[in-house]
């Protein structure tokens, strides 16, 4: 079964065709990354703008690659949550119209299911029940892959996401937009220990993450050091930053790891890209006997081939949606309350 997957929820616009949910036939992703880099941000209007120019070429080169036509599609997966309203309308309304027009089913797919079926494109022996860490700018949170579409999860973020603190302090630190690639570069140079970074304690859920002070931490510290006259060495204060997060979220994982009986550990999302996260997450598998999956890099960030590999579950569970489908800014995993 082939999935035309749609993904169009940030800044990159995104088409790929996946063969039952495993395989790549094409993976096309036209990314906005330079303009945005103007603003230090995302620009939501701008994003959406680009959306409507880049969504039909995509698609028709997702296709061109693939050496098909929609006739050859079984159905079409696309992005309607989480993520910039005026960009997921764009995907989804795109979709609507190419599955009335071609007769083919439309699968809804939440973003963050998609992140986690990123896996099954390069680890095929991956199956449900596992635990999951998804990590990115928008979502950090671990949860139970109960089955393809059933999800629990065991801890959250409460506030910033470890991409957003990443990405704030990146740009407080001077590093262009996107943040996150510039700190884990300027971290390889720098001394993790010259600089003593606050760890939140979480009252109540052991396993839910706060980065918020972390940011506002290193915010402070460099603005108190700029208005003294001091210079502050950003290698060394990425090198901390990075190693805070990222022990952050390995030592909370492997801790429900064990407390839930799960002997291994999926990685997924934009931070599962950073070396420090990967490599920190990695050791402690290793140490505690437990197998890792993580995607490449190129499947690290948002894409459509994702999308497509959540969909064919999701049509395979009977997950499917009709023309009254919209886009949902905010909204949790599938089977829990928002």
């Amino acid at each position: 079964m082939r999935i035309l997957g749609i993904e169009s929820s940030c800044d990159e616009t995104a088409a790929a065709i996946v063969e039952d949910g495993r395989r790549i036939l094409s993976n096309v992703i036209a990314s906005q990354a330079d303009e945005h880099k103007l603003y230090g941000g995302v620009v939501p209007e701008l994003a959406s703008r680009r959306h409507c120019e880049n969504i039909l070429p995509v698609v028709k080169k997702a296709l061109s690659d693939a050496n098909m036509t929609i006739d050859d599609v079984d159905g079409i997966a696309v992005t309607y949550a989480p993520g910039l309203i005026g960009a997921l309308l764009v995907g989804v309304s795109f979709a609507k119209g190419l599955a009335m027009m071609a007769n083919k089913p439309l699968i809804p797919v939440h973003h963050t299911e998609g992140h986690a079926a990123a896996n099954y494109l390069v680890h095929p022996d991956l199956k449900p029940p596992y635990l999951a860490l998804i990590v990115s700018g928008g979502h950090t949170r671990i949860a139970e892959v109960l089955d393809y579409t059933t999800f629990r999860t065991v801890g959250k973020t409460r506030d910033d996401a470890a991409g957003e603190c990443f990405d704030k302090c990146a740009r407080a630190m001077g590093f262009p937009y996107p943040g996150g690639v510039h700190v884990d570069q300027a971290a390889k140079k720098g001394n993790a220990s010259a600089f003593k970074l606050p760890k939140t304690k979480m009252d109540g859920n052991p396993y839910d993450f706060s980065f918020s002070g972390l940011k506002t931490y290193i915010v402070n510290l460099l603005h108190h050091a700029e208005q003294c006259g001091e210079t502050v060495n950003t290698d060394d204060l990425a090198a901390a930053l990075q190693k805070a997060i990222a022990d952050s979220v390995t030592e909370k994982t492997i801790a429900a790891a064990k407390e839930l009986g799960y002997s291994g550990i999926a990685l997924s999302g934009g931070v599962s890209a950073n070396s420090g996260v990967r490599d920190t997450l990695a050791a402690a598998c290793q140490t505690n006997g437990l197998t890792l999956c993580m995607p490449p890099i190129a499947l690290c960030g948002d894409n459509a081939a994702m999308i497509a590999a959540q969909g064919y579950y999701n049509y395979i569970a009977g997950i499917t949606a009709d023309e009254t489908l919209n886009a949902i800014a905010s909204k949790e995993l599938r089977g829990e309350s928002a």
